[in-house]
């Protein structure tokens, strides 16, 4: 075993979703379900699986909802216990943070998602924790994304970051890792860029959004200047960290979903729907029939 035990994770929900506009006019992105469940429920999903025990979540103006979905809604809970919807009623219990279970800070600005996890400072404190991006899905089995990094982080400690292989001429559109020599799918980080020109990338390794962070990221954080696009950026502050502490990447077992993209969120729709099997064989019927309907 090396280092803290991560029981706490952080959400950074303040982002405005203009990619999915009008759908997200008045309704979070983070909301927009997958299947029958919202993108964040998926993501606390994968961190409660992990273990992780305290929920904390960076939002901004219009995010109340949010908030709400994570609270109990006594009048909801009434009528499908009236109703003998007992399933129903049992599940969404079952899915219900514990009380003092979630933390929610406010990101006044959109500056950036280092600037979202800096406002998550006081709620982290002294202790390493895992950071997630909700619009980033991950599906993998028989253990998820954030489990199987935490099993590493146990025997590694320092920072982790999870990483995925990507053709080549892909790399330009990520931010890639450089690696020294390692085994077993985990490799010391020597260097990170962000989004490299094509044929410049230092290996085809990209950084897709679930990381493991000891807390003096927050001392970085805290006087970084403006980075890409006029934000603080959390690639800069990670850069600095390399230098300072073990920081290992793991190629971890499973395939991520961009749902920030619409090709990303309608492809993790139907991957999740043939996950499941009372829904495989009605999705699977009903592509083929899409498929077969193509203009030849």
């Amino acid at each position: 075993m090396s280092g803290k035990t991560i029981r706490k994770a952080v959400f950074p929900v303040a982002g405005l979703g203009t990619r999915f506009l009008p759908a997200t006019k008045a309704m979070p992105k983070e909301m927009l379900t997958v299947v029958d469940r919202p993108l964040i429920q998926h993501v606390v999903d994968e961190a409660r699986e992990a273990g992780i025990e305290h929920f904390i979540f960076v939002t901004g103006r219009n995010k109340g909802v949010i908030e709400d979905h994570f609270d109990r809604q006594f009048e909801l809970e009434q009528t499908l216990a009236e109703r003998g919807k007992n399933k129903e009623l049992e599940q969404l219990l079952k899915e219900l943070p514990g009380a003092g279970q979630t933390s929610f800070t406010r990101q006044q600005q959109p500056l950036g998602l280092g600037h979202a996890v800096w406002c998550a400072r006081d709620l982290v404190g002294d202790e390493p924790f895992a950071l997630l991006l909700p619009d980033v899905l991950t599906h993998c089995r028989p253990k998820g994304c954030l489990a199987q990094m935490i099993d590493r982080h146990d025997q590694l400690g320092g920072n982790m970051i999870a990483v995925e292989e990507v053709e080549p001429s892909e790399t330009h559109q990520y931010g890639v890792v450089s690696i020294g020599e390692g085994q077993d799918n985990v490799w010391p980080v020597t260097g990170m860029v962000e989004k490299p020109e094509q044929g410049t990338a230092p290996s085809n390794l990209i950084i897709m959004g679930r990381y493991i962070l000891q807390p003096e990221i927050f001392e970085i954080l805290q006087s970084q200047e403006a980075g890409a696009g006029g934000e603080i950026q959390i690639t800069d502050a990670m850069k600095q960290l390399i230098d300072l502490q073990p920081f290992h990447a793991l190629k971890y077992s499973g395939r991520s979903y961009d749902c920030g993209s619409k090709l990303g969120f309608l492809s993790a729709n139907i991957a999740f729907a043939l996950d499941r099997e009372d829904m495989r064989g009605g999705m699977a019927s009903e592509l083929k029939k899409l498929l077969d309907g193509l203009p030849k």
